[in-house]
C-alpha cells in the first residue's frame, strides 16, 4: 500500500487536467481563469483528503468530474432570478418591485447604445439628464418641479442638507422612524448636518408643539409618513396642510417624507390610510420625497417633488452629483411614469399593482392550477390549497393584509427544512415560507408561467 507521499506525487498536475477532452471543450465556452481556479481547487481538495488519511488517490476522470462541479458554482452569475412564492409583493430581499415589460424594453433600448442622456437634440448642445423626465413626473404628481436621486434615504438627506443649512429641523417624536437595515431618520439627519429638534410625544403631537419650538435657528418643518409602521390607540398627529400653513406663517420651508410613493388611489382595496403623492403635493408642502421601487413599482430611486426655487437650490448642492442616477434608472423611471399616464393601465401593467389588485377568485384558480400540476407529477407529498393572508412588504402598508390562496406541501420522505433548502438552492430558486409545519407556495406572487418551473423544482427536491 502506498504511503501519503507517494499518493500525493501521483496527483495529476493542473496542466494534465487542462489537457483532458472534457476540460478542453469547456475552455471553449468558459474563461480560462475560472477553469484554472476550479482545477486548482479540485486538486487541493483531493490533496487534503490524502493528507487527512480518508481518501485514496483519485484518477484523472474523477478529478475532472470534480472540476466541472466546482466550475458550475464559480462560473455562473451570483445575482440570479428567483421565483418569489412568499406572497410578499414588495420583497426587499428579493429585489423589491419587479418591473413591467415595457420598462425592460425601454432600458434595453437605451442601454445597448448611445443616447441623448445629457445632450439637447433641439439645441445641439449639452443638456441636463433630468430634463427627460421632469415634465412627465410633474404631470403625474402635480408637482411644479422635481429631481431624482438613487433612493429615498438619499433624497431625504439631500433635502435636509441643502434646505436646512445646518439649522434645526422640527419633527414629531412619533415620526422618528427606522427605514430598514438600522438606518434611522435621526442618523440621516445627523449626516446631513441638520440639527434634530424633536417635538410632541411618541403617540401625540399637536400643532402648538411645532409652533412653540420655532425660533431664529429653525430651518425646516419635517413630516414623516408612517409608511412602515403604525401607532394605534390614543394617538394624534398634525395633518400636512396645517404644517404647511404654520411654516408659511413663519416663512419656513416644509417637507413631507412620504416613503412608499403611492401614485394610485388604493381605496378600492379598502385602504384609506395611504395618501397619494398627488394629494400630498396638493397640500402645498414645499418638498415631497418618495421611493421609486415600492408602491410606485419602478426602479430603485428617490424622487423629490417640490417648488422650483427649492428644487433649483437642491440641484446646485454638491451631494446632487454624488447621488445622481444613471441612464438605466432614468430610462426605467420614464417608462414607468409613462404607464401611469393612464391609471387604469397602470393597475394592469405595473406588477406590484397588478398583484395587489388581483381578485381572490383569480388567486384561487392559480393556486388550484399549481396544486393540480404538483399532484399530477406523482410526488410523494401531501398537497393542499387554502385561503390565507399576506402583506405588501417592503416597508409599505404595514397594517394592511391581503387575501390570498396558497399551496402547502408536506413531503413524506424528507423534512420541511430540507425541502426549503433544496428549493432555495435549485437552478431556478424557489423561495417560499414554512408555516404550520408545511412548505407554503403563495399564489399572490407566483406567475402562471412559473408553474411548470415550480413543479419541476419541487419534483427534483423531493427525491431523497
Amino acid at each position: 500500500m502506498k504511503n501519503k507521499q507517494s499518493l500525493l506525487r501521483d496527483l495529476p498536475s493542473v496542466d494534465r487536467i487542462l489537457k483532458s477532452e472534457t476540460i478542453r471543450e469547456k475552455l471553449e465556452t468558459c474563461p480560462k481563469s475560472f477553469v484554472l481556479k476550479a482545477a486548482r481547487m479540485a486538486i487541493d481538495q483531493f490533496r487534503c483528503g490524502i493528507i487527512e488519511g480518508d481518501s485514496p488517490c483519485p484518477d484523472t476522470d474523477e478529478i475532472v468530474s470534480t472540476v466541472m462541479e466546482i466550475l458550475q458554482g464559480i462560473s455562473g452569475y451570483n445575482l440570479k432570478p428567483v421565483i418569489n412564492a412568499t406572497g410578499v409583493v414588495i420583497h426587499t430581499n428579493l429585489g423589491r418591485a419587479p418591473l413591467p415589460k415595457a420598462v425592460l424594453e425601454n432600458v434595453s433600448r437605451i442601454a445597448e447604445g448611445y443616447s441623448n442622456l445629457e445632450y439637447d437634440l433641439g439645441q445641439g448642445r449639452r443638456g441636463k439628464r433630468y430634463a427627460h423626465i421632469k415634465e412627465l413626473i410633474n404631470d403625474i404628481t402635480g408637482a411644479e418641479d422635481c429631481l431624482v436621486v438613487n433612493n429615498n434615504a438619499a433624497a431625504v438627506m439631500l433635502c435636509l442638507s441643502a434646505v436646512s443649512g445646518g439649522k434645526e429641523v422640527i419633527v414629531s417624536r412619533g415620526e422618528l422612524v427606522e427605514i430598514g437595515g438600522a438606518f434611522r431618520i435621526p442618523d440621516v439627519m445627523l449626516q446631513s448636518g441638520a440639527i434634530l429638534k424633536e417635538v410632541g410625544t411618541t403617540n401625540k403631537t399637536h400643532l402648538f408643539d411645532y409652533e412653540n419650538t420655532i425660533n431664529e435657528n429653525t430651518g425646516l418643518i419635517l413630516k414623516v409618513h408612517q409608511s412602515n409602521y403604525r401607532i394605534s390607540g390614543f394617538t394624534g398627529d398634525v395633518p400636512v396642510d396645517r404644517l404647511v400653513s404654520l411654516a408659511g406663517k413663519h416663512d419656513l420651508p416644509s417637507m413631507y417624507d412620504l416613503g412608499s410613493g403611492c401614485l394610485i388611489d388604493l381605496r378600492p382595496l379598502g385602504i384609506n390610510s395611504e395618501p397619494t403623492v398627488r394629494d400630498v403635493v396638493k397640500s402645498g408642502v414645499d418638498l415631497t420625497t418618495f421611493s421609486g421601487d415600492k408602491l410606485l413599482g419602478g426602479p430603485q430611486a428617490g424622487i423629490i417633488a417640490g417648488k422650483p426655487e427649492i428644487i433649483g437650490k437642491i440641484e446646485k448642492h454638491p451631494l446632487t452629483r454624488v447621488l445622481r442616477v444613471d441612464k438605466f434608472t432614468l430610462s426605467a423611471l420614464e417608462a414607468v411614469f409613462m404607464i401611469y399616464a393612464d391609471m387604469d393601465k397602470a393597475r394592469k401593467e405595473i406588477p406590484v399593482l397588478r398583484m395587489l389588485f388581483t381578485s381572490e377568485e383569480a388567486l384561487k384558480i392559480r393556486a388550484r392550477r399549481l396544486a393540480s400540476a404538483l399532484k399530477k407529477a406523482g410526488l410523494r407529498a401531501d398537497i393542499r390549497t387554502g385561503r390565507a393572508r399576506t402583506k405588501a412588504g417592503g416597508g409599505s402598508l404595514p397594517e394592511c393584509e391581503f387575501v390570498t390562496w396558497t399551496v402547502s406541501v408536506l413531503p413524506e420522505d424528507i423534512s420541511i427544512n430540507t425541502l426549503e433548502e433544496r428549493l432555495r438552492k435549485a437552478d431556478s430558486p424557489v423561495i417560499g415560507r414554512i408555516q404550520n409545519e408545511r412548505f407554503i407556495l403563495d399564489a399572490m406572487t407566483i406567475k402562471t408561467s412559473q408553474i411548470n418551473s415550480i413543479v419541476n423544482a419541487v419534483k427534483r427536491s423531493l427525491v431523497d
